[in-house]
């Protein structure tokens, strides 16, 4: 199915790629919201073309894409891989060392400051006995969410590139900025980018395949309160920070907080508190599985903040909400083939492939609202958004194997 002589080099491109710093900023008015996602974007886009995909070029958004053609007669719907170059702004992602544990033994795996890994806190680690585990030092993320699945579909390209018995339809790639920030297709032209049907690789273990993410929104509260000199406030001042604590301490604590809820269960979230005396804002996300939910959270929160205001005279706040993204299963229910057909394609590579949820979002979820149906596929990592990251080298390469091998289904079911 393979060619058994033909070197992998998703590994080796991965571990170039977690040393460009990348990290995204969601206070940032730019896209995308840091410069220096572009650098690694532009050289990309050079590798992309020193392939042989002549058309592969960065935009003034940063977005990258490139078009592998069809090396066949008939008609197969285009698809696109996706990925992200952003990390997430959670840690920090500057300065990776990333470190290899050759053959893993089993039990923990201590990092070089000090972290353990734990065999009992990380399941999947128990069926990777023999395999080559790649981790930070420690004191960073190691950013295998996503560029993981940038190496995975970079290598797949180069599969087929170099292997043109391989029957595949015209192949699409794209490589976003600012995902983790929910920002990831903002400005994406998805005329442009010509995909029917889309796949992003973006986290995930063996055999997952994501078709259910939340529905997202963002939530601002501001509150307005009156500065004045403190040592003559009597009577003047009106403490902002004061009617923000009051609201923070009404915050749902066992139930919709996201420390206490797993499974499908939603949650709201305060994310930062930014003020002084005059104004303090505050901003938070709203999750759920179910979209109506959404608008009842966002109801608890409208009350608590008018609860806040009431106990502090002179006070007042504004409460403005922003979609984020919605759930993917809303569209892809509708195209049950894209689901299906990455399916068979994990299946023939001797997997127990497993349809299930994300509790985040992915660029699949705005894509599949705005005409790509885009399901999320395994890169095979771990830990995301934690300096305990981790990701074994034989996942890797068979997540390239999926990428080329669902190539071939679409190719020969069409």
């Amino acid at each position: 199915m393979f060619v058994d002589t033909y070197k992998f080099t998703c590994v080796e491109r991965f571990l170039k790629y977690v040393k460009y710093d990348t990290e995204s900023n969601p206070d940032s008015t730019t896209y995308p919201s840091t410069e220096r996602q572009k650098v690694l974007l532009k050289e990309l886009a050079e590798e992309l073309k020193t392939m042989g995909l002549g058309d592969a070029q960065m935009d003034e958004w940063g977005y990258v894409t490139a078009t592998l053609p069809s090396n066949v007669s008939k008609n197969v719907p285009i698809i696109a891989f996706i990925a992200h170059v952003d990390t997430s702004p959670q840690v920090s992602g500057a300065n990776v060392k990333p470190a290899v544990t050759k053959n893993y033994k089993g039990g923990d795996i201590r990092l070089e400051n000090g972290l353990v890994i734990g065999a009992k806190e990380n399941p999947a680690l128990k069926d990777k006995i023999g395999y080559d585990i790649i981790t930070t030092d420690g004191r960073t993320l190691l950013g295998a969410d996503d560029k993981a699945g940038i190496a995975e579909i970079m290598d797949a390209v180069n599969y087929l590139v170099s292997h043109p018995g391989v029957k595949h339809g015209t192949i699409k790639v794209c490589f976003t900025p600012d995902e983790e920030i929910g920002k990831g297709t903002e400005k994406l032209d998805v005329k442009k980018l010509g995909a029917r049907f889309g796949y992003t690789i973006d986290s995930g273990g063996i055999g997952e395949i994501k078709t259910e993410t939340f529905n997202a929104d963002g939530v601002t509260v501001k509150f307005h309160g009156m500065s004045a000199h403190p040592g003559y406030a009597k009577g003047h001042m009106v403490n902002s920070i004061k009617a923000a604590a009051a609201f923070i301490d009404g915050l749902p604590k066992g139930t919709l907080a996201p420390e206490a809820v797993d499974e499908r269960e939603g949650f709201v979230h305060c994310l930062s508190v930014n003020g002084n005396e005059e104004l303090t804002t505050l901003k938070l996300i709203v999750r759920d599985f179910e979209r109506k939910k959404l608008k009842e959270y966002e109801e608890i929160l409208k009350t608590l903040a008018g609860c806040a205001v009431n106990q502090l005279p002179g006070s007042s706040f504004d409460f403005e909400v922003h979609e984020q993204y919605r759930n993917l299963k809303e569209v892809l229910d509708k195209h049950p083939e894209v689901t299906e057909y990455a399916l068979e394609a994990m299946r023939r590579l001797g997997m127990d492939p497993k349809v299930g949820y994300t509790r985040g979002g992915t660029d699949g979820s705005r894509l599949s609202f705005i005409g790509v149906p885009t399901p999320n596929l395994f890169d095979g990592s771990y830990n995301i958004h934690s300096p305990l990251e981790w990701i074994a080298v034989q996942d890797m390469e068979l997540a390239v194997k999926t990428i080329i091998e669902l190539a071939r289904v679409w190719e020969e079911r069409s």
